[in-house]
């Protein structure tokens, strides 16, 4: 099997480790404790890359050293420490997020449109739902096309499960001849007659209208307006009523 093409390399990617770390990391869980030589052979890395995604991995507690016949010998620990070294960034951020708010003073413009790339300005649009919806105030999707569990199979429930949570009420309009799947408690959807599959998903909530663009690299643009908010909520209660 090729490490590098599996599932766990683009995975530890998305947890932010550079592609060198994830080379030297699943190269020690694969052949276990060795010298440094070895896994710059086995990844086909230089000394001097070979040492650095070293340093970073012991620094984040996933692996440790020894020493052995005057040689080091690198050795991988139980990847819960990954677990553990994020848990501990989560609670360096509850701990400093209270103090930063006490200092924050942003004075919000009345139009305010923002730009987002990649996945991560994606999962920022997402929670900004989560936080500002609740029971009394739901979320409406437009062209809703399973696009989000699809590119983001490991977000999407976390997501629906912190919906479900606050007991956010959503509308979702779908094309007639799409799949249908399985909803959530406090999730309703109403189909239209689209021809085609729509790139484009819209969601409005708490006085903004987020509009996403599922390409390869998605991108989404965010109006921060409650007029604009309005006039969708409009559109969307129109096409709500009139459709099956």
């Amino acid at each position: 099997m090729d490490i590098y093409q599996d599932t766990f390399f683009r995975d530890l990617e998305k947890l932010n480790f550079t592609v060198n770390e994830s080379k030297v990391y699943l190269t020690l869980v694969k052949i276990g404790a060795c010298h440094a030589g070895l896994i710059a052979k086995e990844t086909q890395l230089d000394r001097s890359s070979t040492y650095n995604a070293l340093k970073a991995l012991i620094e984040r507690g996933i692996i440790s050293t020894l020493f052995e016949n005057q040689r080091t010998i690198y050795v991988p620990e139980n990847p819960k420490k990954i677990i553990d070294y994020y848990q501990e960034k989560q609670a360096i951020a509850h701990n400093i997020i209270p103090k930063l708010q006490e200092q924050f003073n942003f004075q919000k413009p009345k139009t305010n449109v923002k730009i987002f790339q990649g996945y991560k300005g994606l999962k920022t649009i997402f929670q900004d739902i989560i936080d500002k919806c609740d029971s009394k105030n739901p979320y409406y999707v437009l062209s809703s096309e399973g696009h989000f569990s699809k590119k983001m199979p490991y977000y999407a429930p976390l997501f629906r499960k912190q919906k479900e949570q606050k007991k956010i009420k959503t509308q979702m309009l779908i094309r007639e001849t799409r799949e249908k799947h399985t909803l959530g408690k406090y999730s309703q959807y109403r189909s239209i007659p689209l021809r085609a599959e729509s790139p484009v998903t819209i969601n409005i909530y708490e006085n903004k209208v987020a509009i996403l663009l599922w390409e390869d690299t998605p991108q989404a643009i965010v109006i921060d307006h409650p007029d604009v908010a309005h006039i969708f909520e409009d559109y969307f209660s129109f096409m709500w009523k009139h459709a099956k």
